[in-house]
């Protein structure tokens, strides 16, 4: 889309808006598209195709047809946009329902939805309804990215297009293609699963996202219709947990303490191999206790069962033989990181400013810069919209017709709005990511002080506002973000309040070691369920994250917080701390693996045609990369420093040597 399009679409916008008889497609030919060139069948195509933009935007055209004519006569039809059946209804929210319904917004983050819930909340901030409020003190639930796969899913089941892709079957063991009909997405397990109709088999199946072995392909020629009522919740509360099993490890003498804390006292029958102990430890989900293991390497062989071992196999192999493929060339063309998935330029700012003219109309005056801040653009793209916008209007274009902005002295101000005074309705996408994410804070912690169900309230007026687009959040379905452990939860959050250090015995999984520190905690940060503090660390003199369910006792020292440091500004917290002394790593990433550029925060990147990704990142230590790699089981390799990727490649084939009769 072109900027000139961009444009022609916001006048064609304003001119159907703004008539309560409609506009026949020669005054439209002729005063918006200034097209005299006689072609009436190009013509046509364009309008068409601009009818379906301004759809994808908001705005459903009603066509109009005299009495004894039909939609097919030119000549006689008529066409306009209702102004309140596409404006967003007015929604007035609470000091605590603004904060959170911040909260439910600020959960999708990288996640597929976080563009559609910022956009959300700024239609929300531009109706007026949204007041500056606090977020509870040091408080950012987040839901992990669960890679390109959930990006590829939440847009089929948008558009209604049957997606196909590679699947490790549960049942046989075996790798098999599916082709399926996404009708919803949820979490539950402490993973995500998709459930819709699969094809070849004519029913209703559940697929987890992290089996599917290859690139979801969304079928964009053609589409389904989801059943009539469908409630992903209702449809995942029918999975019953795996059943337990028992897990035979044998583990190098004095290492992986981690797993050592959870392993059973009873000794295990038969002798480990020499060097190594037996261990045994139940679980449920062969597939996520491979993950885990597969990173330890060449320090733990799995016994038994079969299925374990298996999964921990291909991870090792796919690992393996992705270090082993040919080297690329490492080329890094652009200064920063690109962004992945990026909508067109002029569609990101045509959605801009149809938020930008509602909320000067309702906060006339505001410095330029603040304007920008609000709406993430820089003092230079915003002053770009505002050209636009005030070269736009009704079709004659005399003064009065068009929008008027002023932004002397730097404070901007309107007076003429031409009924683009409201913002425009929710969409799918950003009433599902906003009701969706209000459903997942349901009992944290950090909410139980609220008075009232503030949670109800202020989803039942979401709900109303949505209407129709609210069908997404039927399709979508996560866990609840409250911590498994809300008593270190709340010691933490009062510390925070209070300003006092702690005490915390604490097991780091890269060092293998226990250790105790005193801490300032600064704030808390969740992935789904896993949660981090971050806080400084006396005895490391700089920030660190803690995860919670790493620390083994917390209590506070009774001394006050030291004020050494602050919590970094904005959101979200980083996971990883960076610094000058770390080493520069350049991965290259899969296209399953590509998020995780995002997640380690890459400093530059470059696509690759296949889909993949080169990025650029730093690391505090190389050490435990091997691990990384591992876990990762063939998204990801090291391709520089050289050295680092040949060692992974050697501790690679040394985990295989376990396996080898």
């Amino acid at each position: 889309m072109s900027a000139s399009r961009t444009e022609r679409l916001l006048n064609l916008l304003l001119a159907l808006l703004n008539t309560e008889l409609g506009l026949s497609r020669a005054v439209l030919r002729e005063k918006v598209y200034h097209d005299d060139a006689g072609n009436d069948v190009a013509f046509g195509r364009m309008f068409e195709r601009d009818k379906v933009d301004l759809r994808q935007f908001g705005f459903e055209i009603e066509t109009i047809t005299d009495r004894g004519f039909g939609e097919d006569d030119p000549a006689s039809t008529r066409y306009r946009i209702g102004k309140e059946a596409n404006r967003l209804p007015d929604v007035s929210l609470t000091p605590a329902e603004c904060t959170v319904l911040m909260l439910a917004a600020q959960l999708w983050e990288r996640a597929a939805l976080g563009s559609a819930a910022v956009s959300a909340m700024r239609k929300l901030q531009a109706g007026g309804g949204l007041a500056d409020v606090e977020l509870p003190s040091g408080l950012q639930p987040r839901i992990k990215p669960a890679g390109q796969a959930f990006d590829d899913v939440v847009a089929a089941m948008h558009g209604q297009h049957p997606v196909s892709f590679g699947y490790l079957a549960g049942s046989t063991g075996r790798e098999e293609y599916r082709v399926v009909e996404p009708w919803g997405l949820g979490s539950r397990f402490g993973q995500w699963y998709l459930v819709g109709l699969d094809r070849a088999r004519s029913a209703k199946r559940f697929f987890r996202l992290s089996r599917m072995t290859t690139a979801v392909t969304v079928d964009t020629s053609g589409t389904f219709e989801p059943p009539e009522a469908f409630d992903a919740r209702a449809e995942l509360d029918t999975l019953s947990e795996l059943p337990l099993q028992r897990a035979v490890l044998d583990v190098v003498t004095g290492r992986l303490l981690g797993l050592r804390k959870r392993a059973e006292e009873d000794p295990v029958d038969g002798a480990g191999r020499e060097g190594r102990d037996r261990l045994s430890l139940t679980f449920r989900d062969p597939e996520q206790l491979a993950e885990e293991l597969a990173s330890y390497g060449p320090n733990v062989h799995v016994a038994a069962p079969a299925e374990l071992r298996a999964a921990v196999l291909r991870r090792l192999e796919a690992a393996a033989a992705f270090a082993a493929a040919p080297s690329i060339p490492v080329d890094f063309p652009d200064a920063g990181p690109v962004p992945r998935a990026r909508k067109r330029t002029s569609e990101e700012q045509l959605t801009r400013m149809l938020q930008l003219v509602p909320f000067l109309v309702h906060h006339q005056g505001l410095h330029i810069q603040d304007v920008a801040e609000r709406f993430g653009v820089t003092r230079k793209e915003l002053i770009e919209d505002l050209k636009i916008l005030i070269c736009s209007g009704l079709p004659e274009g005399y003064p009065d017709e068009l929008l008027d902005i002023q932004w002397e002295n730097d404070h901007v101000y309107i007076s003429e709005h031409l009924d683009l005074n409201r913002p425009v309705r929710f969409s799918e996408d950003e009433a599902g990511a906003l009701l969706t994410g209000l459903a997942m804070l349901g009992d944290l912690p950090a909410l139980a002080g609220m008075s009232g169900d503030v949670l109800e309230s202020v989803t039942l007026k979401l709900t109303g506002a949505a209407g129709g687009a609210g069908r997404l959040a039927s399709s979508l379905a996560g866990q609840s973000v409250a911590p498994e452990d809300s008593r270190a939860f709340e010691t933490i959050t009062q510390a925070i309040r209070d300003g006092q250090q702690l005490r915390l015995r604490y097991f780091s999984l890269q060092r293998d070691s226990v250790s105790e520190r005193d801490v300032d905690p600064l704030r808390l940060y969740s992935l789904d369920r896993t949660w981090y503090f971050e806080a400084y660390c006396h005895s490391k003199q700089g920030l660190r994250n803690f995860r919670l369910d790493r620390v083994e006792e917390l209590e506070a020292n009774g001394r006050p917080a030291s004020g050494l440091a602050v919590a970094a500004e904005g959101f979200p917290a980083k996971l990883f701390t960076t610094s000058d002394d770390d080493t520069l790593v350049v991965l290259q990433l899969s296209r399953q693996g590509a998020g995780l550029a995002d997640d380690y925060y890459a400093e530059r990147t470059a696509p690759l045609p296949d889909g993949g990704m080169l990025a650029e990142v730093r690391f505090g230590s190389t050490d435990w990369l091997p691990m990384f790699v591992a876990q990762h089981g063939g998204a990801v390799r090291v391709l520089e420093p050289r050295p680092v990727g040949q060692a992974i490649a050697d501790w690679l084939s040394a985990a295989l040597a376990q396996y080898a009769d």
